[in-house]
């Protein structure tokens, strides 16, 4: 099983022709109610992959906590660990979008804020389960939950997103750890590494010593991995169609790359599966909607180029 224990979220996004200025009011037509938070997309995005998920989070008591519970259950995903909050609201993030494609962004953690580490039950943590983490929660609870986790026997996932701060002491407990090339560079920063020009190299860096490994988000470049001394470049999937909203392919790549793991697949499998998802899911506007299922994966795997490897 792959527990996901993260944010969840509803997302209004509304489209705008210029942002507003410091008082000034915009009015727009409509807007567009949609499920989020890192959280939920990426157990959305395991589920689809053909894994057994179950999301461990909390919700308002309100109808986007209701809505949330729905669209959990519509995916074959299991929802006992979601709890309901007496004191604050389901999540929220208003997401402006102008003509030009630009974002702006407000999220308000509600009930993602009270996530404790007593939601979690020490039986679902032991070996061949798959415990998946982001950082839209306090961090003090998700490295309780990572340290659990990782003496239970789990395998343990982080993706560093939004990336605040990653504690040396965490680094022990993480197999896999996935970021983006930002945000790669922000705590290669703060662990006080030397910060390399080429992905693959920062990558090694910060997998170096710390026995996991590293993979490193290209956004329309695909990704870069490291597992000790051998390193991949990952293209991503070339699509005839252009890019419609690629709001969710970071959530797609590491919810089916959690899939891939669990199914024990290899490294190199696992990303390329990943690849191709994260590339397929930026076709539709949203996060979820826009997320392949495992048939779609199948499809369009065998298009993907070769993967490139590097030893060092």
């Amino acid at each position: 099983m792959i527990v996901v224990f993260g944010s969840i979220n509803i997302d209004l996004i509304m489209q705008v022709k210029r942002f507003p200025a410091a008082g000034e009011t915009v009015i727009t037509p409509g807007y567009d109610w949609m499920p989020g938070g890192k959280g939920m997309n990426q157990a959305v995005a395991a589920a689809r992959a053909g894994a057994k998920v179950a999301m461990v989070g909390r919700i308002g008591d309100d109808g986007f906590g209701t809505r949330a519970i729905n669209i959990l259950r519509r995916e074959s995903i299991l929802s006992s660990g979601v709890v309901l909050s007496e004191e604050l609201p389901t999540g929220c993030a208003t997401v402006f979008v102008n003509e030009a494609g630009e974002k702006q962004v407000v999220l308000a953690q509600g009930a993602n804020a009270h996530v404790s580490t007593e939601q979690l039950p020490d039986d679902i943590l032991g070996p061949g389960n798959v415990l998946l983490l982001q950082m839209e929660l306090p961090e003090d609870v998700n490295w309780d939950v990572l340290a659990r986790a990782s003496n239970a026997g789990a395998k343990t996932i982080l993706n560093l997103a939004p990336a605040h701060s990653l504690p040396r002491g965490a680094l022990q407990y993480l197999d896999y750890l996935i970021l983006n090339r930002l945000e790669a560079e922000q705590i290669a920063t703060k662990l006080g590494l030397h910060i390399e020009t080429d992905a693959l190299k920062l990558a090694h860096a910060l997998s170096r010593g710390s026995n996991l490994t590293c993979i490193i988000t290209l956004s329309g470049k695909g990704s870069v991995a490291v597992q000790g001394d051998r390193g991949w470049r990952v293209p991503p999937l070339p699509l005839e169609t252009p890019v419609v909203d690629s709001t969710g392919a970071g959530d797609t790549f590491c919810g089916v790359f959690a899939a891939s793991i669990h199914q024990r697949m290899s490294l190199p499998d696992a990303l390329r599966r990943a690849s191709v998802a994260g590339s397929l899911s930026v076709r539709a506007h949203g996060a979820q909607t826009a997320m392949p299922y495992l048939d779609d994966i199948a499809t369009y795997l065998p298009q993907l180029p070769p993967l490139e490897e590097i030893e060092f």
